[in-house]
């Protein structure tokens, strides 16, 4: 992995641009349709290098969404998430009985420089509305 600081090229801007404009994780390709239909000129594998780029610098969130890695620019804080399995509309949420479970877990288990991610599935009010 590089620790270069990453350019800031067109596509690089671009793809930054379009995951400013989403309410969604959005998958590689959604992202590389989004930027298409707007008449960028941007190449998969330059929507997938960018969007790994980000991710390993904590500039968009991650979700495996069935089976395939989203993105999302979410909040700089952590957070976790309520997907709705129907829409895809996500809500950020602060859990605080989570971060000191994982805490206790952790201790108890002797892991130090803990990380998590959780995301949360269900259907949002919305779509049980239908």
């Amino acid at each position: 992995m590089s620790t270069a600081p990453l350019r800031n090229t067109r596509q690089r801007a671009a793809v930054i641009s379009a995951l400013a404009d989403a309410d969604v994780f959005k998958s590689s390709q959604e992202i590389h349709d989004d930027l298409r239909q707007r008449g960028e000129s941007v190449g998969l594998a330059t929507v997938y290098r960018t969007l790994q780029a980000l991710a390993d610098s904590g500039e968009v969130d991650v979700i495996v969404r069935d089976g395939e890695t989203a993105y999302r620019q979410c909040s700089p804080s952590h957070h976790h998430h309520l997907v709705c399995r129907v829409c895809q509309a996500t809500t950020e949420v602060e859990a605080p009985d989570v971060e000191r479970w994982a805490a206790t877990v952790a201790a108890e288990h002797g892991f130090t420089d803990v990380t998590h991610t959780l995301e949360v599935y269900g259907v949002c009010p919305s779509c049980a509305r239908r």
